[in-house]
């Protein structure tokens, strides 16, 4: 079967930062730090206290009133990041409904939905738990709700991969446009976990920035790094065959041109030390999108800003792309503005490396004033940056040793 190119044509986000396309690029290219104190619940037995909320959020401008009631926070950020994505795109009414299909993922699901039902069960019995418990909670709905909402009828699924969910999500997608299997596919994550039980569970592990300081909690690549920052949001993307995208005149963001996925077979949790599992996947993606070194080149790191990520990712980053090619790169961790958006993070970073080529620019590390010596690339300290690149690379490495790359031309 030929393979067929596939490019983006829809975007849209809900974020830390921004709850739109326009507002999270603004954010990015001013440095704008979306992280603060927790809100959503009191934190005062907690550990952790801040994380990286998403601010005015209206899912009325999107859904129902009973469609909110019965749904969890991360399906109702999906839901919103899938209309806008469809609206950019202008995709609706121009491929058969059975040609398009929904892969969107999450990495926990209805974490809210499942705490506030189980506190109904503990504190007032069984027959208190709603009967839209089991379909609020479970991962996969945010994709159902999508396909339902536009009748959509070909494939749908969430990828359930930790962190690297959002990339699985839209590098599956891919490949059910490349060999046919869909015309179009609306693809990414979403994430809603700034709740009480996820902020015990992942600071109890030694996961999370205990810093009180905003400014100084997020802190990929830099010396002082100590855990990560929770965040939460959606991004979305609609890709389609290249082809129809153009016969259509379909507004073009981007090529989707490359997708590696690998596990470590390590650790649960910890990433393989030699960095392996990161590097196969870079490295099966640069080859899918025809990689030289004449390329210029800009990777969004996952750059969570634990100690053994970073370390662990500039070494994966040094073995796929050689050494000296390592040190031309440009690299960033927009985390370091939206926190980690758990499995929303790889859909918008794949959002952010396509503005990057389409205007550019590219978004800084804000807060890196101290350079780990292990930590030694050009990640974009402080200020955004102009440069003109033609490939751009996100990585996302989630829990379990998934590893997912995915890789994006300039047209």
């Amino acid at each position: 079967m030929n393979e067929r190119r596939v490019v983006v044509t829809g975007m849209g986000c809900i974020t830390p930062i921004g709850n739109d396309l326009h507002t999270f690029w603004e954010s990015l290219m001013a440095g704008k730090n979306g992280i603060g104190p927790i809100t959503k619940y009191d934190t005062t037995d907690y550990k952790c206290k801040i994380a990286a909320e998403v601010k005015g959020f209206d899912p009325k401008l999107y859904m129902e009133k009973s469609q909110i009631m019965h749904s969890d926070l991360y399906a109702q950020f999906a839901m919103a990041a899938a209309v806008q994505a469809v609206e950019d795109s202008g995709l609706q009414g121009t491929v058969p409904a059975d040609r398009v299909g929904v892969y969107v993922g999450s990495g926990i699901g209805g974490m809210q939905t499942f705490e506030n039902e189980h506190g109904k069960l503990l504190f007032k019995g069984p027959r208190r738990v709603s009967v839209y418990f089991i379909p609020s909670m479970i991962a996969n709905i945010a994709a159902s709700m999508i396909a339902i909402r536009y009748g959509f009828t070909g494939p749908a699924l969430p990828a359930v991969t930790a962190c690297a969910s959002g990339s699985n999500a839209i590098g599956e997608a891919l490949r059910a446009v490349r060999h046919g299997y869909a015309d179009a596919m609306i693809c990414g994550g979403a994430e809603a976990a700034v709740t009480p039980m996820a902020n015990a569970g992942f600071s109890n592990m030694q996961a999370l920035s205990l810093s009180e300081d905003p400014d100084a909690a997020s802190l990929p690549f830099d010396a002082r790094r100590g855990g990560f920052v929770m965040g939460e949001g959606a991004g979305v993307l609609v890709i389609e065959e290249y082809e129809h995208a153009k016969a259509r005149g379909a507004k073009i963001y981007g090529e989707l041109c490359g997708y590696g996925s690998t596990n470590d077979a390590y650790h649960i949790t910890a990433p393989d030390p030699e960095g392996n599992g990161g590097a196969r996947a870079m490295a099966d993606a640069l080859r899918e999108a025809g990689y030289t070194e004449a390329d210029r080149v800009y990777v969004n790191a996952h750059g969570t800003g634990t100690h053994l990520n970073d370390k662990i990712e500039t070494l994966a980053i040094k073995k796929a792309f050689g050494e000296e090619a390592a040190r031309r790169l440009l690299i960033s961790s927009t985390k370091s503005m939206t926190g980690h958006m758990l499995g929303a993070a790889g859909a918008v970073e794949a959002i952010v490396c396509l503005k990057a080529l389409q205007d550019g620019v590219v978004p800084p590390t804000i807060h890196l004033l101290e350079p780990d010596p292990d930590c030694d690339l050009d990640y974009v300290p402080g200020v955004a940056r102009k440069a003109d690149i033609n490939l751009a690379l996100s990585n996302s490495l989630g829990f379990g040793g998934h590893n997912a790359c995915l890789t994006f031309r300039k047209l």
